[in-house]
């Protein structure tokens, strides 16, 4: 019995050690050899153009890759293990749910973007995928009062799409 509990424990002691990928409380699974990563700033290419958006993005990106990894942030983008490219392709408003006299009650911001990552130590896991989300705000108020917020929001949310679609392999 107890060659077999040895023979067990050397077993799992192998798999445990050739294991190629390290794992977080957060759910995110690196390539141990992954050291560095990469966010090159947004490109804003949407017709309608929030001009602080580009860097709020990117910016937001870098700190959830800091705070929820063990990852340092690489001096240039093409030195790091892993690299995140994006171009912001829309920002839009439009109304979403209309009241009985034609006027919207409800109105829509939506915000549309497609981010390339590409990880040097799997190139299996890279991708080019496009990400959207958007937030509901009352149409009594303005696009203007509520946009810092809403955009807050919503890259929040797209952070965690890319974050989740890069390194959490569930």
């Amino acid at each position: 019995m107890k060659v077999k509990q040895l023979i067990m424990c050397l077993a799992l002691a192998l798999v445990s050690v050739s294991c190629t990928i390290k794992y977080s409380f957060t759910g995110a699974s690196i390539p141990v050899d992954a050291k560095t990563f990469a966010v090159e700033d947004f490109k804003n290419m949407a017709p309608l153009i929030n001009p602080d958006l580009a860097n709020e993005l990117s910016e937001a990106l870098r700190e959830k890759l800091l705070k929820q990894t063990s990852l340092k942030q690489a001096r240039d983008y093409n030195s790091g293990d892993l690299r995140f490219s994006g171009t912001i392709t829309n920002y839009m408003t439009a109304p979403t749910a209309i009241k009985s006299d034609d006027v919207a009650s409800l109105n829509r911001l939506t915000i549309v973007i497609t981010v390339t990552f590409e990880n040097d130590k799997d190139p299996k896991s890279n991708y080019k995928s496009g990400f959207s989300r958007y937030a509901d705000y009352n149409s009594e108020n303005s696009l203007s009062d509520v946009e810092s917020t809403l955009t807050a929001e919503i890259v929040e949310q797209l952070v965690d799409d890319i974050f989740s679609k890069a390194v959490v392999n569930w």
